[in-house]
């Protein structure tokens, strides 16, 4: 009969917390690549990444003093273009590389939005290569075989969360080849 006083209970508990189905649509288990959470660069939130599976991501690790800054503009403008589709970028400032961003995460997001008007998610500065590379990267790194070299580096990740391709630095975010694979990944073709 104690049962009988839990049972009240357990429907709360049900009702206030549904199940993976209901949760999650598509009802997939969340892709390895995107088992990570990260704080958001503007307020240091905790963000799941898995709040992206379903999405064509392009990763690229930022800095703000670097000679490929001018990229962010790049990188909005694909951003702008396909974030309707379902693709997003997803950005890791680091200050690996040249010692190019030295800023605090603040001092880091304000200037992405001042200078660049930076919409796409952006996350707390991270280490992006070595034994200190943030979770993230330590798997693209081991997935690709290519460990950025110096800043915005770019991987792209496709709606099942294999990751597909790695690009160096000198590869313009909306340059033809870049947009081409966007495109075919939104298509779901890898």
């Amino acid at each position: 009969m104690k049962w009988l006083y839990f049972l009240p209970l357990m429907v709360l508990t049900l009702m206030i917390n549904p199940s993976d189905a209901s949760a999650n649509p598509t009802n997939t288990a969340c892709a390895s690549a995107l088992s990570h959470t990260f704080l958001r660069l503007q307020d240091e939130v905790p963000q799941n990444l898995c709040q992206y599976q379903g999405k064509v991501i392009m990763v690229v690790n930022t800095a703000s003093f670097c000679g490929f800054t001018s990229q962010y503009e790049g990188l909005e403008k694909i951003y702008a273009r396909y974030k309707d589709k379902g693709f997003v970028i997803l950005g890791f400032p680091s200050n690996d590389f040249g010692q190019q961003e030295p800023g605090s995460n603040k001092e880091i997001a304000e200037f992405c939005k001042n200078t660049y008007d930076v919409k796409f998610p952006m996350f707390a500065k991270s280490s992006v290569s070595g034994k200190d590379a943030n979770p993230l990267f330590k798997m693209l790194i081991s997935k690709t075989g290519t460990t950025p070299k110096w800043n915005f580096y770019k991987y792209l990740i496709d709606r099942n969360g294999n990751i597909i391709e790695s690009y160096n630095s000198l590869t313009k975010p909306d340059s033809k080849s870049m947009t081409s694979e966007i495109e075919k990944l939104l298509k779901g073709k890898s």
